[in-house]
């Protein structure tokens, strides 16, 4: 299935400013409610995961009656010093752990449970909604860049014969705030361009000129208000009305999907640090059929817990998200990809080693 775009603007804004969990939902427990799990655990970092956590604690309490979970934002590196100072019990990181943290945790339990695309949305007249326009890696990347600067130039034309491209001058827009969301992006360009895209990937935009935006919501809104404009945001936000780029991948050009993108994890090889314990990637942007364009979030625990009452919740909680069930709520709420089940089962294995 094609990812349900949803234009969330003011409210999305709030939520991913400042994201906390304000109890369980109303109503009945859920059948099978379990009342033996006791405790309360709290959790900070990538406001990505909004959605998708309101989704899981939400499930998660309602099946543990005594459980208690709250989730604040704060951005990934808050996230991932918070939890290493034991400010919180489990935190969210656009980013994996460097080697020098996970020593600081005193071993760590890092998986990734959030996937999800970035579309490179673009406002063009007449190839909005469904249309998807070709561009190979190094035609993104080479737009970015400034070095292509017309819709109609025949660097684009030739990936799209028979559309009828307006001579329009392209405009670059970019979030104004540090995201993982450009780290990410910005680092599948160098991985597919390095000649045309010279800079590392960052969580901030490296280039100036063009136009920016505040956040997701804020990146669509400018792309929605002029003509020509291009950006990249997370693909569950996308409104109808922009069209997004099929981008080259192996002999294809895939569309944006949830399906597309999580086959590009599945085709990634796990990164040199990975261990039983941290299922961390290096991804791979040139799987054939796959969406390359992928943000993963993860969620990082530590291994041992002074409480073990808390040991028990933050176990629960992590087995709660990574199950079928977690993830098809957050898919359904935040329009992120499901893991497989392949990769399910090895990170329940990592979610296994918690304890106290």
């Amino acid at each position: 299935m094609l990812l349900t775009r949803r234009l969330a603007l003011g409210a999305a804004a709030v939520a991913l400013a400042s994201l906390t969990a304000c109890g369980r939902d109303a109503g009945a427990p859920a059948p099978g409610a379990n009342s033996d799990l006791e405790g309360e655990i709290k959790g900070a970092g990538a406001t990505s995961q909004a959605d998708a956590q309101d989704a899981w604690m939400n499930g998660f309490m309602d099946l543990n009656l005594a459980a208690a979970v709250d989730y604040a934002g704060g951005g990934s590196g808050a996230g991932r010093t918070k939890l290493i100072a034991g400010a919180v019990d489990f935190a969210g990181s656009d980013a994996a752990m460097e080697a020098k943290e996970a020593q600081a945790l005193g071993g760590a339990v890092e998986v990734p449970l959030y996937i999800s695309p970035i579309a490179v949305a673009y406002n063009v007249p007449g190839l909005g909604g469904d249309t998807h326009l070709n561009m190979t890696g190094e035609v993104i990347a080479r737009v970015f860049a400034g070095d292509i600067t017309t819709w109609n130039d025949p660097a684009i034309a030739a990936l799209n014969e028979g559309v009828d491209l307006p001579e329009l001058r392209i405009t670059v827009v970019n979030r104004s705030d540090d995201s993982g969301t450009t780290k990410n992006f910005t680092a599948y360009l160098h991985a597919v361009a390095p000649q045309a895209w010279g800079h590392e990937g960052a969580e901030t935009w490296p280039l100036s000129g063009g136009q920016s935006g505040d956040g997701t919501s804020g990146v669509i809104q400018t792309i929605s208000a002029a003509k020509g404009t291009i950006g990249y945001a997370d693909a569950s936000k996308i409104p109808d009305s922009l069209g997004t780029v099929a981008v080259g991948s192996g002999e294809d050009f895939v569309p944006v999907s949830a399906e597309a993108a999580a086959a590009t994890l599945d085709a990634s090889a796990l990164d040199e640090q990975a261990t039983d314990s941290r299922v961390i990637y290096s991804l791979n942007h040139a799987a054939a059929g796959a969406y390359p364009i992928i943000l993963i979030s993860y969620l990082i625990a530590r291994q041992r817990y002074d409480d073990p009452r808390i040991a028990e919740v933050v176990k629960a909680y992590f087995r709660y998200m990574a199950s079928q069930e977690g993830q098809e709520a957050a898919a359904a709420e935040a329009g992120c990809a499901p893991i497989s089940q392949a990769l399910r089962e090895r990170v329940l294995a990592a979610i296994d080693t918690i304890g106290s």
